[in-house]
């Protein structure tokens, strides 16, 4: 009898704990991605229903979604910096995952275009404050791998997204797949709601927060000021050019150029994107966070070296007429897409402030994802269109592989940060202390 009011607070400790809070917020960027990226699986049905061209593809998969993903991230980030984030997510994981079951309800491209809208608008309320949260909860030295264990809920997103969202869509079609889609978000949000507390801010860092957060101009000062910051928006916002061109168009790719059923894309994607890259992401936080123990440098030498690794492979990948060997090639490229996201949100919230943190990660995710989601998939559907009387249906092979060259500019972008961000990072804290002292 003795024993049960231990193992009730044990328990209670659990799920109250930073262990539960990061499953949890993981979770919700998990069912994100699901929202997010379950439309590419779909692409070849939802093309033939309405009559779409590729172009129009690459905007309903890009800036129908991206620039209002983007934009409303930066005013929600302010709020994240002044209100009770947990509030925050749940609000805008139930507005999310409702328009995600709209989407398959609608009758017409512009409806499925407008609710793909609002379902940005959701998203963009959960990122910056989750990531805020776990860097409250975990000290600088454990950092980069929390932030890659959230950053894997992308990666299984994807893997849930291709492989339920292809097996559904093939058997009761694509509107269905968006319905089931929607439904996991509702279910976290009242998960969120009822055991997960919002950590307090800097808890870990030495310093107390701010009585007040930092007013927006300030903080793009401060941001515009750092040179490390500007390289490695750089470097993120054209590795996002690169993964999103990937991700939205592979599998119109692996069905027009080699011919897979809906069924057997989404388990590819689901291996490639999700199975092996969620242990790239994960692999790439802890390595960060492991190095960067004697050399903070490594906060932006994994993403530029994520960055490079792909570059060989891509000709392969994308230009071999053997599918096995295009699967074999696309293994490093595709799994490396969210290697980036863990070291480089460690580093962006070491250059600010703590009540700027959120405001700083909003944007950065608002270049990233008009660069990014509002360019990436465009660009694709654009030159694949322009391609398609010379090359044929081989036009989407050429037009993915220019679209990697973001990979080199990105190494560039992320290599140029390294010779910055040691010396910033140094001046942030010394300025902190003396704040303290």
């Amino acid at each position: 009898m003795s024993q049960a009011p231990a193992s009730l607070e044990a328990r209670e400790s659990f799920i109250g704990g930073r262990g539960w809070t990061l499953g949890i917020l993981t979770s919700i960027y998990l069912v994100n991605f699901i929202d997010r990226q379950i439309l590419p699986i779909l692409l070849p049905q939802v093309k033939a229903e309405f009559g779409l061209s590729d172009s129009a593809l690459g905007l309903l998969v890009g800036p129908t979604f991206a620039l209002f993903y983007a934009t409303m991230g930066l005013p929600l980030a302010l709020l994240a910096d002044r209100v009770d984030r947990r509030r925050l997510i749940a609000v805008s994981l139930a507005l999310f995952s409702a328009m995600t079951m709209v989407c398959g309800l609608v009758t017409q491209f512009w409806q499925l275009a407008v609710a793909r809208v609002l379902t940005g608008v959701g998203e963009a309320g959960t990122g910056p404050a989750s990531q805020t949260m776990i860097t409250d909860m975990y000290p600088p030295q454990k950092r980069a791998r929390a932030q890659a264990v959230y950053a894997t809920g992308a990666n299984l997103g994807v893997l849930v997204a291709f492989a339920a969202g292809g097996a559904i869509a093939q058997a009761w079609g694509w509107r269905t797949a968006f319905i089931v889609a929607g439904l996991p978000g509702l279910v976290l949000t009242v998960i969120l709601l009822t055991t997960v507390r919002n950590p307090a801010r800097g808890a870990h860092d030495g310093r107390a927060a701010q009585a007040g957060a930092v007013p927006l101009g300030t903080v793009m000062r401060q941001l515009w000021r750092s040179r490390a910051f500007r390289w490695t928006a750089f470097g993120a916002c054209t590795t996002c050019f690169t993964a999103y061109s990937l991700s939205s168009f592979f599998p119109l790719f692996l069905s027009r150029s080699h011919g897979m059923s809906t069924r057997e894309i989404g388990l590819a994607m689901a291996l490639l994107i999700g199975v092996c890259g969620g242990l790239a992401t994960y692999f790439a936080g802890h390595l960060a966070d492991r190095l960067g123990r004697r050399d903070r440098r490594w906060y932006s030498w994994v993403p530029a070296l994520a960055a490079l690794a792909p570059l060989p492979l891509a000709p392969i990948c994308f230009l071999a007429p053997d599918t096995g060997l295009a699967l074999a090639a696309a293994v490093v490229p595709l799994s490396l897409t969210a290697a980036f996201i863990g070291p480089t949100i460690t580093l962006i919230q070491q250059l600010v402030p703590v009540r700027s943190r959120a405001t700083a990660v909003a944007t950065l995710i608002l270049i990233d994802n008009i660069v990014g989601l509002g360019l990436g998939p465009q660009f694709v559907g654009i030159a694949s269109d322009l391609l398609t009387p010379s090359l044929g249906t081989d036009a989407l092979r050429y037009a993915l592989l220019a679209a990697t060259g973001g990979s080199v500019v990105s190494f560039v972008g992320f290599f140029m940060a390294a010779r910055h961000m040691r010396a910033e990072v140094e001046q942030q804290e010394a300025d902190a202390s003396a704040s303290n002292g």
